[in-house]
Parts: structure tokens; C-alpha cells; sequence
């Protein structure tokens, strides 16, 4: 078999069906769209429409606030902090920080801060550099015998 003799199995490919092409077609004349009116033609868009009645999305009591300038943070919890030195992929004797996380594959990027969780066990001494940590995490980490460096917080009253 040559690449000029390549072709699709038998019944792989079949032909658009050509719509509004005559009566005799079978779809003719209003081409299956129904008979007149707005979703007969194109470009209709009306999916929470109620006939000028008030739509259910909008009648229904709108709760909450989605802060717009939240920040998103790089979550890693202990137990994956404690493989990833199990397995050598980070030195646990050297402080430990957001550029030594992503070349470990730890996290993918910074975002606004990792953050470090206390989900999973800590049992090597490490000395680790966060934006943020839960109250858990750290004392998981000062039981370990370690240290969590966190960012000096000014308030600003």
C-alpha cells in the first residue's frame, strides 16, 4: 500500500445532507425549521426566554458576593511535601521555598502565594518559605522540629 492509495473504509464519511433544495428533496421548503416565526430563522438566541414574562434566573433571589480581586492560591499539603522528600525529590536539609516547589513539580506556578495545609503527617525537620498557612500546618511543622517563614502582615488601620 502506497500513501496515494489511502482512503477511508466504505460508510466512514457520508455527505451533508443539503437543506431548502427543492419539495422533492425532503427538505424543502422550510428546510425541517417548522413553519415561520423567530426560531425559523437564523441566529436565534433565546434560551431564558419566557415569552415576556419575567425569566426564572431572574425572578429567582440572588445570594452572596464573588469578590472580584480574591487571590488564588497554590495549595500543598504536608503529606505531599513529606513524599516528595521521601522520594528525593526535594532536600529537606535546605530551607525550603516556592522556587525549590516548582522545580519539584510540587505546584505548577505561584499564583499570589503558596499556601501550605495540614492535611497528611510532617516527620522531617524542614524550614519552609510560604505566603500562608493554615494554624495546623505550622504546628505540624514546629512539632516536627522545623519552622514556617511567613511574610511580615502590616495592618493598616
Amino acid at each position: 500500500m502506497r500513501l496515494n492509495e489511502l482512503r477511508d473504509m466504505d460508510g466512514a464519511t457520508k455527505n451533508r445532507f443539503r437543506i431548502g433544495r427543492g419539495i422533492g428533496s425532503g427538505k424543502g421548503k422550510t428546510g425541517g425549521r417548522g413553519v415561520k416565526g423567530q426560531k425559523s430563522r437564523s441566529g436565534v438566541a433565546i434560551k431564558g426566554f419566557e415569552g415576556g414574562q419575567m425569566p426564572l434566573h431572574m425572578r429567582l433571589p440572588k445570594r452572596g458576593f464573588n469578590k472580584p480581586n480574591r487571590k488564588a492560591w497554590a495549595e500543598i499539603n504536608l503529606g505531599r511535601l513529606q513524599s516528595a522528600i521521601d522520594a528525593g525529590k526535594i532536600d529537606g536539609k535546605k530551607p525550603i521555598d516556592a522556587a525549590v516547589l516548582i522545580a519539584a513539580g510540587m505546584v505548577r506556578r505561584e499564583l499570589d502565594g503558596i499556601r501550605l495545609l495540614a492535611k497528611g503527617e510532617l516527620k522531617a525537620k524542614v524550614e519552609v518559605t510560604v505566603a500562608g498557612a493554615s494554624k495546623a500546618a505550622i504546628a505540624a511543622v514546629e512539632k516536627a522540629g522545623g519552622k514556617v517563614n511567613l511574610p511580615v502582615v502590616t495592618s493598616e488601620d
